[in-house]
């Protein structure tokens, strides 16, 4: 793999924390390329050299925080899902600036879906419907139900501003996770 050089990677993260910064301040429709280019000091031409336009710069943005989560699910499949759900908290935490702006606020719908998607993957893995207390249950319906309902937990964290640590957070999700997959 080749080296990348550490002024393209240091533009690439000015730009990444612009576009984070700029849409806590208005919407992602009214952020121009020119605000883009004066928040993280570089020039309009030196965007285009990285990114199509601000809507690539978020997708790619997206797509790096879905892949590091993908990762981490694969590194903690051997630990309990309490172990698990910590690492991801954690995570969080240390980017609670995307976190926050794609889930508490709506200007990143796209963002939830690959979120949500992402859960339904993994969590379609755990689901035993065929023995157990899930026995009989619709094996979609069930992996449906807990994704869905780990976004929106972790939705009300971020809109309320962490009201529970992270650890906390990862303690009870854990827990409902081990009692419903």
């Amino acid at each position: 793999m080749a080296k990348v050089d550490r002024r393209i990677l240091k533009t690439q993260e000015a730009l990444k924390k612009a576009v984070i910064e700029l849409m806590s301040e208005k919407s992602f429709d009214d952020i121009t390329i020119q605000d883009l280019s004066d928040r993280a000091n570089v020039s309009r031409g030196t965007i285009y050299l990285h990114y199509l336009d601000k809507f690539d710069l978020l997708d790619k943005l997206i797509e790096e925080h879905i892949n590091v989560l993908s990762e981490m699910c694969k590194e903690a499949s051997e630990l309990d899902f309490i172990e698990a759900t910590l690492m991801w908290t954690e995570y969080f935490e240390r980017n609670y600036s995307f976190f926050s702006m794609m889930l508490a606020s709506k200007g990143a719908p796209y963002f939830r879906g690959r979120f949500l998607n992402l859960l339904i993957e993994e969590l379609t893995n755990e689901v035993d419907v065929i023995k157990g207390k899930n026995e009989r249950l619709n094996e979609d319906l069930l992996v449906r139900f807990v994704a869905s309902a780990y976004v929106g937990v972790v939705e009300w964290w971020f809109t309320n501003e962490r009201p529970v640590t992270h650890h906390v957070l990862a303690e009870q999700l854990g827990t409902l996770l081990e009692r419903n997959v």
